[in-house]
């Protein structure tokens, strides 16, 4: 039987095939490098990978900047060591706007101090940091894990639009890459989503390595104290020593277990090992420690989230990380002049009927809108802007907005904004994409209300005698 396979084209960045009624869509990554080989092995990765991802490469600084203004990549990849590319001139153009150019970092260098090339990248979304000299053990895998983690990598919230709480897991390998990704996939989403700030974002971080490594290093590997303290000593990488713990095949097949429930309020995680467990009593109940070579981590981890506590077995952990509540962590660099508005608890901001010729951003609060005297919906930093339809259809404003408590907006005029996007008119591009995810959002909760008006017809239709 012959497979049916058709091909359309979404954008540039990505072409969907549909094979059998199911969607596969291609990611297009700009690989920022000049390295002939490197580039090489990475267009022959991604090719025994299927149709997932397709390498597209740049070593020009102008082009590379016009490429990530018009894409907006999910994924890119800079090769820090290549003295033929002007990598700290991209990072500073992302970095002049990290609400629009959220999507993920991968970092791949040959030598470098990678505290420092962190530290270079600033606040951008980092993926991973890979070494050229591990390229090849762990390009392949980091790429796998991308791709089985779509959604929480990808969707910058769309998710919290149409779901009240999102739950999911992750199986991790003894592998010191799995930490680090998985640990920025969560922190990364959170802060892309507004559920969290910047502060605490970073001490979530800080807490999700330390549990992990605790995980892997002392529960699947059985690294001891003493153990550890003498590798240590020996200015050994703590890393290196898991490796050679996972050259045993019952280590290596050992995993650690990461599940998380994202609701309006809090966030939950808990991370579960293969070991034996250990005496979490006695560890949480020393007062004071003398700071070391290690050993401070289970405490640090209790200091940065809510509510740590421990299995009676001592193998698995669970926290919790509070929400802010609508807030945005960034703001489109085309507004950061923009005089902020605040408004006060049922303050109107527009009223429906009136002449529009400005939108507003939304920074922060809730805003109740109304249609012909009825409540019909609430906005929140989630849906970026109000009123834009009307202001976009130089329409009559077509509902009565109110604010739900104190909210803070950026009221952009239409001249205004027509300048902005001559001078910045990959922000065209932008909105008509943010329009397109609305209708999509719109769409799906029609078909649901529709589904369940035909599903309620029937069995009326049923009830109703004969």
């Amino acid at each position: 039987m012959p497979i049916n396979i058709t091909k359309t084209h979404t954008r540039r960045t990505s072409t969907r095939y549909v094979l059998g009624g199911r969607d596969f869509r291609m990611i297009k990554i700009p690989v920022i490098s000049g390295d002939h080989t490197l580039n090489a092995f990475i267009k022959a990765q991604c090719q025994d990978m299927g149709r997932d991802y397709v390498p597209v490469f740049f070593h020009d600084k102008d082009e590379v900047i016009a490429y990530l203004k018009y894409e907006l990549p999910e994924i890119k990849m800079i090769y820090f060591s290549d003295p033929t590319i002007e990598a700290q001139a991209v990072l500073d153009e992302i970095g002049k706007d990290p609400w629009l150019h959220y999507g993920g970092v991968i970092a791949i260098h040959d030598n470098l101090a990678e505290k420092e090339l962190l530290e270079s990248m600033g606040d951008q979304n980092v993926i991973a940091i890979l070494r050229r000299s591990e390229l090849e053990r762990g390009f392949a895998r980091l790429m796998k894990i991308l791709k089985q983690n779509k959604q929480i990598l990808f969707q910058r919230g769309i998710q919290q639009n149409l779901l009240k709480n999102i739950a999911g897991s992750f199986v991790i390998d003894n592998d010191p890459l799995d930490i680090t990704t998985y640990s920025n996939l969560v922190t990364n989403y959170l802060f892309n989503a507004n559920l969290i700030n910047k502060d605490t974002k970073d001490k979530l971080h800080v807490a999700l390595l330390e549990l992990l490594i605790n995980a892997i290093e002392h529960g699947n590997c059985r690294i001891g104290y003493d153990e550890k303290t003498a590798w240590l000593e020996s200015n050994r990488d703590i890393m290196d020593l898991i490796r050679q713990k996972n050259t045993d095949a019952a280590v290596r097949a050992k995993k650690v277990y990461f599940n998380y429930t994202i609701s309006p309020e809090f966030s939950r995680i808990v991370i579960r090992d293969e070991g034996d467990g250990f005496d979490w009593r006695s560890r949480l109940s020393i007062t004071e420690e003398t700071p070391g070579l290690h050993g401070m981590g289970m405490r640090m981890a209790s200091l940065y989230v809510r509510n740590l506590s421990y299995n009676e077995q001592g193998n698995e952990v669970a926290f919790e990380v509070m929400h802010q509540h609508n807030a945005s962590n960034t703001i489109p660099a085309i507004f950061d002049q923009a005089q902020e508005r605040v408004f006060q608890d049922g303050q109107y901001i527009c009223s429906e009927g009136e002449e529009s010729d400005y939108l507003y951003y939304i920074v922060s609060g809730t805003l109740y809108v109304y249609s012909k005297g009825k409540l019909v919906s609430a906005l929140t930093p989630d849906d970026i802007f109000m009123g834009e339809m009307s202001f976009l259809l130089s329409n009559r404003r077509s509902a009565t907005v109110v604010s739900k408590g104190s909210s803070v907006l950026i009221k952009i005029s239409k001249q205004d904004f027509v300048n902005l996007i001559k001078d910045n008119p990959h922000y065209g591009i932008f909105l008509a994409r943010l329009l397109a995810q609305r209708l999509a959002r719109l769409n799906l909760r029609t078909s649901r209300l529709n589904t369940e008006y035909l599903k309620l017809k029937t069995e009326l239709a049923e009830l109703k005698p004969e």
